[in-house]
């Protein structure tokens, strides 16, 4: 018999371990070769693990289990047949699910009721008169009340009392269900939380603030969208202004585009924007490389991309790779105002927020304009204040005043029109 011994392949650089997120097939079944059989996460991405052979497949690792990479985590028989039909269902499964039917048996096998002793005068749980009818007119089971009275009978207090969650009283004599579930954190989001906490113990950050009025955005968009879409297959959205507006600045302030490595400052002559993106499996970062001499079709069509493969899982771990600066629109679930945290080992990040009709001061005159707050989270370290602000105002310039700063003077040339 030709047995393959599948071993967990390195994702990236600098990975270890990983996790057995979800078993696609189940054990004794026939697969391909190529075909997915099971999904695993790592610090950084969660991948796709295919089958190297075809032929019946034995799992060596469960569901949650932790694998060093090289590890064996299943075996193929090479040799055995293709079943015909539908693949044949492991017995091992059904073995495990037998005893768990007859646990919740056990379990609600009732209890022998205490014996009630021959000089009883009243029945155990039984309401006096007066309490059978407070608890008739409130809807109460006796069933569910503790008497406290002679030989256990329900007393009228007792009923009172336990009649008051049905009249909406105090939560301390709540009767409803009270149950919590505990599910262990994935690999990714560990080590998330790890970088987060180490990002607010080892770097020295601070927020600072600004507001950007989209007016002349919206216009852009509203005049030029369908264009853009049948031109460039893409839809002309926020992100390609914010980016293009961030690699301006980036460009005028060098310093907001560096990291420290150890007692040196890195600064990059490049533009490599991370724009956070909300997946099944957490907040992933993915990179555009060199932001700055895409076109304004290029962001919003890679974009498109990378969050295609976030939202399915088919992020590679070198996309997410890197990076010199952070995007983040938290604005699309409805913040207003929030303080981003520094993606490591990069020295800010800007977010962007919800837009909102504000009255504003315009030349003397209060007008109604769509307002966005926005937000530039740094390290002191090596951004000074003077930076931080700069930029911000820089990217503000860029919001503000598209059409002449970001595409150039003319609004169709500069959209690729």
């Amino acid at each position: 018999m030709s047995v393959l011994e599948m071993k967990v392949p390195s994702p990236g650089e600098s990975i270890t371990e990983v996790e057995i997120a979800t078993w696609l097939v189940k054990d004794g079944d026939y697969v391909e070769k190529d075909q997915p059989i099971a999904e695993v996460d790592s610090d950084k991405a969660t991948l796709e693990l295919p089958a190297e052979q075809s032929g019946i497949i034995t799992l060596k690792a469960e569901e949650g289990d932790v694998v060093q990479v090289g590890q064996v985590v299943c075996l193929i028989d090479m040799d055995a047949a293709k079943p015909a039909g539908a693949a044949p269902v492991a017995e091992a499964p059904k073995q495990e699910e037998a005893p768990k039917a007859a646990e919740p048996a056990k379990q609600e096998a009732p209890k022998p009721a205490a014996p009630v002793a021959a000089t009883q005068t009243y029945a155990t749980g039984a309401p006096s008169p007066a309490a059978k009818k407070i608890l008739d007119e409130k809807g109460v089971d006796a069933g569910q009340v503790s008497g406290t009275g002679r030989d256990g009978r329900i007393t009228k207090t007792d009923a009172e009392l336990a009649a008051v969650p049905a009249l909406g009283g105090s939560p301390l004599t709540a009767t409803g269900a009270r149950t919590t579930t505990t599910t262990k954190l994935s690999v990714l989001r560990r080590k998330i939380a790890q970088r987060l906490v180490s990002v607010k113990n080892e770097t020295a950050m601070l927020t600072t603030f600004n507001e950007v009025d989209m007016s002349e955005i919206f216009r852009l968009r509203k005049q030029y969208k369908e264009e853009f879409a049948q031109k460039h297959g893409v839809g002309l959205g926020f992100m390609s202004f914010f980016t293009k507006a961030v690699t301006r600045a980036l460009q005028m302030y060098p310093d907001v585009n560096a990291s420290i490595d150890g007692d040196f400052k890195v600064n990059y002559d490049f533009c490599d924007i991370s724009i956070a993106v909300s997946g099944p499996k957490g907040l992933m970062v993915p990179v555009l490389r060199n932001a700055e001499n895409m076109s304004f079709s290029a962001v919003e069509a890679n974009i498109k991309d990378l969050a295609v493969k976030v939202r399915d899982g088919k992020i590679t771990v070198d996309e997410m790779t890197g990076g010199t600066f952070t995007i983040t629109n938290g604005g699309t679930f409805g913040s207003m105002m929030s303080t981003p945290i520094i993606n490591p080992p990069q020295s800010a990040i800007l977010g962007m927020h919800n837009i909102i009709q504000r009255p504003v001061a315009v030349d003397g005159q209060v007008v109604i304009r769509p307002m966005m707050y926005v937000a530039m989270s740094y390290d002191h370290r090596i951004i000074d204040g003077k930076e931080s602000v700069g930029f911000l105002v820089a990217v503000k310039e860029g919001i503000d005043n598209p059409v002449e700063i970001l595409l150039g003077g003319d609004e169709r040339k500069g959209l690729g029109l």
